[in-house]
């Protein structure tokens, strides 16, 4: 065993056998609308093979029926299996959308006194926060604090983990080069001394987020407020095709109008066909 990797320790006598994926494939999806399909069988072998050691579990059937009978490690288990890949300003275009056509939209109808000088936004799947915190550096260049405009940003994800990084608002310094530079010296704080390989979001944009667990799946998301802009990106590509629509559908329930729903141009048409034929009058940006 010298020389080994701990994910091939991890990974020693244990198999996973197809009906035993099958079983996971069916719970996952019911938890969570996340579809594993065939090729992501290694995927959940290798995510779930260290977990298995560490609870002193021979099989992967076992570790099922610890799940099954066990709601914190089915969230241990989700946790490990959800992608979290995120990036600050990802999907560049979508940003200029809203900078460019949808926030000097809000502008005018303030203006005109056709909605107050308010805006609430979801981003739903935020991972670790590097969506909804450049989504607030945009508003807050638009509308800044002396402006009167009340700016409030929700983050949700199905991780307690990743969420309590987002809450910190602290990153690795080299994720800076993702922020455009002016933002960059606005928004953040490099680290000293010993912190000197992170970078921390200011209170400025810290005071005016909130973060939330959510899962996409549930049968209602008990969020009481309407949102002038939902950011669902690079979430439901993960989803059933079943699922997806659902979450859509639910997604719409919590817009308020003439609002906008951002989705990744890589999530499947299925999604913006029932967006459009169900609710004509909200925009979908998918790119």
């Amino acid at each position: 065993m010298t020389g080994a990797t701990i994910h091939e320790q991890a990974a020693v006598g244990l198999h996973l056998s197809h009906s035993v994926f099958l079983l996971f494939q069916e719970l996952v999806h019911g938890l969570s609308g996340i579809w594993l399909g065939e090729h992501k069988k290694m995927l959940l072998y290798g995510r779930l093979a260290k977990r298995l050691r560490e609870l002193d579990l021979s099989s992967f059937e076992s570790y099922y029926s610890t799940v099954k009978h066990d709601p914190k490690e089915r969230w241990a288990m989700l946790d490990l299996l959800t992608t979290n890949e995120t990036h600050f300003f990802r999907d560049s275009r979508q940003f200029r959308h809203l900078e460019e056509e949808v926030i000097p939209e809000w502008k005018r109808e303030a203006e005109a006194g056709k909605r107050p000088r308010m805006l609430n936004i979801w981003s739903a799947g935020c991972s670790t926060g590097e969506e909804p915190y450049s989504i607030l550096m945009v508003l807050l260049d638009h509308f800044p604090s002396d402006s009167g405009w009340s700016i409030r940003v929700l983050g949700t994800d199905i991780s307690m983990r990743v969420l309590n990084k987002a809450a910190q608002g602290r990153w690795p310094i080299t994720q800076a080069e993702e922020i455009p530079p002016a933002r960059l010296k606005r928004y953040m704080l490099k680290g000293l001394g010993h912190n000197h390989k992170w970078m921390q979001a200011k209170p400025e944009l810290r005071d005016r987020l909130n973060f939330a667990a959510l899962n996409l799946n549930d049968a209602d998301y008990n969020l009481k407020s309407k949102f002038d802009a939902v950011f669902c990106r690079n979430v439901l590509i993960y989803f059933s095709a079943a699922s997806k629509a659902e979450v859509v559908r639910k997604l719409f329930c919590h817009l308020a109008p003439r609002s906008r729903l951002f989705l990744s141009p890589v999530e499947s048409s299925a999604s913006k066909l029932l967006a459009n034929a169900v609710f004509p009058g909200v925009y979908v940006a998918r790119e």
